[in-house]
């Protein structure tokens, strides 16, 4: 057998889009064996694949009901999927090598500080240390929370499973539920203790890595990074302004808002306003909403999280520097101020490159989705922008896709969690540095 060694020299980004590939496949093949499901049926492997992709890619889209279809190993299989999709599968690599002692080399660092979107090596294994350590962490107090409520609902033993599952599902914005019927979380719509712990998790998940390691060190630095300032603050206002406008599109409408309490309906509408946040996970009906917080909704799911997380979508960083850059021409400015800090350049042309190319990506999808499946605009548009976000949420349309619509779904979905630039810079051929500058030129804008 001949080795090809130009594999070894690959630029991360294409290993990184690689090691997401085999693990879906592998996790494919896992979930079309007997044994997977409940029945003892081989699922169809097109199924098998989509469910691998969502579940790899942490987004949520299912086409088989996982709470009735798969069997407890099946949903194992899943579980560890996006455990490993939410991490990172580097992460998780990393993990392995520091309990064996082995050095990390530089190749390796190369590659965790692409999939940790970050911009320099330094103190990279420090804080994969800390991803690892905050993250399992987390994940128990989710996990004990769950499992305290579901055990009065259920027995203790599948209590702990349920709590288990959910927990891991939750905070790496997995949106996957095994409740049955696609009910997800539907029945806790009033329920504090399930819908404090869902959110806690999913907002953490959210938030970054950086982030949360920011977080955790500030008692110690007393200082919080421009990045974590930006994130935190534009997290906020997302989460403030969507339960605002959910609690006001929704609290007429006796199919959602409208038959609960005033408990009920600010609690659900701050969780409705959390989950576009890429997590999938849903207390409310989302058929029975209305078209303009559909329509919201999705902007929501295209913002997305933030850089370095669990989650998906353009990050709230990319949203924040294009809102900067609109006050800034408004107010006749040439740089992006936030924080008393100036944004350089180089992070105005990203911004609107991955703007661009995500907006280019949802309207391909959408089109496409058009041609090939029977159903609504808005719900077509819905269902592929949460697919690039890695969110999860539906309103009924990926159960009934056609086999085209799942393969664009699932490229979709796969496109979201890597990343249209990491995508690009993997597929694309390698560019050299410009030797020479063009004369500058001007033309008409607006």
């Amino acid at each position: 057998m001949k080795i090809d060694w130009n594999v070894l020299k690959w630029s991360p980004p294409r290993i990184l889009v690689s090691g997401f590939a085999l693990i879906i496949l592998l996790g494919a093949v896992l979930l079309s064996m007997p044994f997977a499901s409940a029945s003892g049926e081989r699922l169809p492997f097109i199924d098998a694949l989509f469910t691998a992709t969502s579940a790899t890619c942490v987004t949520g889209l299912v086409v088989v009901d996982t709470g009735t279809y798969f069997s407890v190993p099946g949903q194992v299989i899943l579980m560890c999927l996006f455990q490993l999709g939410g991490l990172g599968f580097m992460t998780m690599a990393t993990l392995v090598a520091l309990v064996l002692r082995k050095k990390i080399s530089l190749r390796e660092r190369l590659l965790l500080q692409e999939a940790m979107n970050q911009s320099s090596m330094e103190g990279i294994v420090r804080l994969i240390r800390r991803v690892i350590v905050y993250s399992l962490a987390i994940e128990f107090v989710g996990f004990t929370l769950f499992s305290s409520r579901f055990a009065f609902d259920m027995p203790i033993g599948k209590a702990l499973f349920f709590g288990a599952f959910h927990a891991v599902s939750m905070f790496n914005n997995a949106g996957f539920d095994i409740f049955g019927g696609y009910r997800s979380l539907t029945m806790y719509v009033s329920d504090p203790i399930v819908n404090i712990a869902a959110m806690m998790l999913i907002i953490t998940g959210g938030l970054g890595f950086v982030v949360m390691s920011d977080l955790m060190e500030y008692r110690k630095n007393r200082r919080l990074s421009l990045h974590s300032k930006v994130v935190l603050s534009m997290t906020g206002a997302l989460i403030a302004v969507g339960t605002i406008v959910i609690f006001i599109f929704e609290f007429s409408n006796t199919k959602t808002l409208g038959s609960l309490d005033w408990g009920g309906k600010i609690l659900s509408s701050f969780f409705q306003s959390v989950t576009p946040r890429t997590a999938g996970a849903n207390t409310l009906d989302y058929t029975a909403l209305r078209q303009a917080t559909m329509f919201f909704t999705i902007i929501l799911m295209f913002i997305g999280a933030s850089p370095g997380s669990t989650g998906g979508g353009i990050k709230t960083t990319t949203f924040t520097t294009l809102v900067g850059a609109v006050i800034a021409m408004i107010r006749g400015r040439e740089d992006i101020v936030m924080f008393r800090h100036r944004l350089g350049k180089d992070r105005i042309f990203k911004a609107l490159t991955i703007t661009l190319i995500s907006l280019g990506l949802v309207i391909i999808v959408t089109m496409t989705l058009s041609m090939t499946e029977d159903q609504a605009f808005i719900k077509l548009l819905f269902e592929a922008t949460s697919a690039f976000g890695t969110v999860g949420l539906s309103i009924g349309v990926t159960p009934e896709l056609s086999t085209v619509g799942k393969i664009v779904i699932a490229l979709t979905m796969f496109a979201g969690r890597l990343g249209p630039l990491t995508l690009a810079y993997a597929l694309g051929p390698r560019t050299e540095k410009e030797l020479y500058r063009h004369p500058e030129g001007k033309i008409t804008i607006g």
